[in-house]
């Protein structure tokens, strides 16, 4: 027997709200976020530059829902990416348990740990979007990537990378500027 909320969840689903409307709505806030916290678009006494602001994220977003490759891996990477944000502040909470009873601050009290769990976090956030991305439908690039390193293509995903880093590296190294003395 279906509840009464599995009927209005189903509503809602038909109607769009997952598939358009909460997409725009949480991309729309993202950039609008972002560019009124960088002022790219202008200063913060200007009165234009919030409508201009959300002009800008208005179009963003719109440009976003309408490519539904996107959409679709949004809608299939956020409920892992909340996954672990519980999983995150559950871990955050035990260690809490343990700590002193004053206030916790992860960060400063302990700067290698939260170094390494920052860069778990993102690359666990970065698999969750591989994971999202879907070359064929059916088949996400992760799930690609891991039946090529199965299959024995490893050498060149290695070959790749390593290439793509030597680039990266010259690019990093051509660009910086040179320690002491005038540029």
């Amino acid at each position: 027997m279906a509840s009464v909320l599995r009927g209005t969840i189903d509503f809602l689903k038909d109607f769009g709200l997952f598939d358009v409307i909460l997409p725009f709505l949480f991309i729309f806030a993202i950039i609008f976020a972002i560019l009124e916290k960088t002022m790219i678009l202008g200063k913060e006494k200007d009165l234009p530059k919030k409508n201009l602001n959300s002009i800008v994220a208005l179009v963003i977003a719109l440009i976003f829902v309408s490519a539904n490759k996107l959409v679709n891996m949004l809608t299939d990477a956020l409920p892992n990416i909340a996954l672990m944000i519980v999983i995150s502040v559950s871990f955050l909470m035990m260690l809490g348990v343990f700590w002193k009873t004053e206030e916790f601050d992860f960060k400063t009290n302990e700067k290698n740990w939260y170094r390494l769990f920052s860069v778990v976090a993102f690359i666990a956030l970065i698999l969750i979007f591989l994971g999202a991305y879907e070359v064929t439908p059916g088949t996400s690039l992760l799930s690609q990537w891991i039946d090529s390193i199965g299959s024995g293509r490893l050498n060149d995903i290695i070959s790749g990378v390593v290439i793509l880093g030597v680039i990266v590296g010259l690019l990093i190294y051509v660009t910086r500027r040179p320690s002491g003395g005038n540029s």
